[in-house]
């Protein structure tokens, strides 16, 4: 898969050291110019949905229980590969030195009919919920933040990858 992005989250990791790795597939959701997300209304801003691949779990898998579980959708098909993004940090792990979590992004069809989220507690506490957004507003959003803000981690992921599919696909 096309290599988007690379980010380093912290500054000094020891990129020698013992890694700790994690995947994760996200949805990206296309109808005209608006894109299905999952808007955190703790900060303001857009993520697509999706998440971790668990132990035992295809990708296919794990993008079907992430949106499902974040928006409330129903996957219909898996389109095509957009790119992915490769994540550094310093790892929290003991025994690690660098957290390496890489992001594979594909354009997705869903039932246009929500169904309710099933949300972790961390993800009740971002206040997140699903919304169908134009993409510029969601790139404004999810810029304004990293440039004024404290924005989580994966604010500067999904943005680039936000400017990447405007670009790519000329919405």
């Amino acid at each position: 898969m096309k290599l988007l992005k690379e980010i380093n989250r912290s500054q000094a990791i020891n990129f020698d050291g013992k890694r700790v790795y994690r995947e994760a597939v996200r949805g990206v959701i296309i109808e005209g110019r608006t894109l299905l997300m999952v808007y955190s209304s703790k900060h303001g801003i857009y993520k697509f949905p999706g998440g971790g691949v668990e132990a035992g779990e295809s990708y296919e898998e794990s993008l079907t229980r992430e949106i499902g579980e974040e928006s409330g959708a129903r996957l219909l098909s898996i389109d095509k590969e957009i790119g992915k993004v490769i994540e550094f940090d310093k790892a929290k792990d003991e025994g690690y030195d660098v957290f390496q979590m890489t992001s594979y992004y594909y354009k997705c069809k869903v039932d246009p009919n929500l169904g309710d989220q099933s949300l972790d507690q961390h993800e009740i506490e971002l206040g997140l919920r699903p919304e169908w957004v134009d993409i510029d507003k969601a790139i404004l959003a999810n810029q304004r933040l990293l440039e004024t803000g404290n924005p989580p981690n994966w604010t500067a992921r999904e943005t680039h990858v936000l400017k990447y599919i405007k670009n790519k696909l000329r919405l």
